[in-house]
């Protein structure tokens, strides 16, 4: 951990250095994410390297998709001393998994579109009360 002389950040600084918003960090902090910060006699909250590593780790870590539950999870085991790597490699195979099944729904999607792409030359313009294309979709579906 850092000692208060390695403290030398404050909010703003440490959000503006990862592109975040200063709320967002409280956030970090209002779930357990991010440590409660020292503060100045002012009240100015002080962050140094390590929270700046930490929110590091949590900004790539939603980056590959992972939750702030799953991440939480793989900041208590480094917390409790553990290597939370395996714990991560499961994280992973399973979000790669729910990936292929949005990806295999997002290409259903596509080809619906496509469909209906292909259908709309051969509606009458005007047909329904909105979009005779949608509401025909609407139709096939019930």
């Amino acid at each position: 951990m850092t000692t208060t002389h390695d403290r030398t950040m404050r909010i703003g600084q440490l959000a503006g250095r990862l592109g975040l918003n200063t709320r967002t960090v409280r956030y970090y902090e209002s779930i357990g994410l991010l440590p409660e910060p020292e503060r100045t006699a002012g009240g100015y909250r002080l962050y140094g390297e390590y929270d700046l590593q930490r929110l590091t780790f949590i900004r790539t870590a939603q980056r590959l998709g992972l939750t702030l539950d799953d991440i939480g999870e793989i900041l208590a085991f480094r917390e409790r001393g553990q290597t939370p790597c395996g714990h991560v490699v499961e994280l992973l195979q399973r979000h790669a998994r729910e990936l292929d099944q949005r990806i295999a729904e997002l290409r259903e999607l596509r080809d619906e579109l496509d469909e209906l792409v292909a259908r709309a030359g051969k509606l009458p313009d005007g047909a329904g009360a909105y979009c005779g294309l949608i509401e025909h979709r609407a139709t096939d579906d019930a």
